[in-house]
């Protein structure tokens, strides 16, 4: 799961709203790391899955690709959580990510990707889920399936 989110400076001057009115783009990524909860200092220790998601990762760390939404481009970077170990784990991190608030105004795309195989009838199935976070706070969810079938047999022999 990969996180996009705005630069900080972009949302000090909220006086009359909450949200913060800043589109994404490349150019106003936000490519700093910081502690859980996003603050400059914590005093708590936490698990090391739960500080890397606060950490940015760029595209020679993580294997991602752009990813389109229907409001924009995302880069290929970003705060990322792995979805690994067992599955009460996982519950956890994913509770305290939301406690931390992992998402929050400065957010503007949650990506989750995946490959899955269906050994039944030999499919392998890339989908991909783009979570649109808009600077006018409407989210618009999208998603995308997209079946290989490396073993398809040759219908011509």
């Amino acid at each position: 799961m990969r996180q996009l989110r705005i630069k900080c400076e972009l949302c000090q001057s909220q006086i009359i709203s909450s949200i913060c009115g800043y589109d994404y783009s490349l150019s106003n990524e936000d490519q700093d790391s910081y502690p859980p909860g996003w603050s400059n200092e914590t005093t708590d220790e936490y698990t090391s899955t739960i500080i890397q998601a606060f950490e940015y990762q760029s595209h020679t760390e993580i294997d991602p690709y752009i990813n389109l939404g229907r409001d924009g481009s995302y880069g290929d970077g970003g705060y990322v959580y792995e979805f690994r170990g067992s599955l009460s784990d996982i519950q956890s991190n994913l509770s305290m990510l939301h406690q931390l608030g992992w998402v929050d105004n400065r957010t503007r795309a949650v990506i989750i990707q995946m490959s899955l195989y269906n050994p039944n009838v030999e499919l392998f199935t890339s989908a991909t889920f783009v979570i649109e976070f808009l600077s006018t706070g409407e989210i618009d969810p999208q998603v995308r399936f997209e079946p290989i079938d490396f073993y398809r047999k040759n219908l011509f022999l």
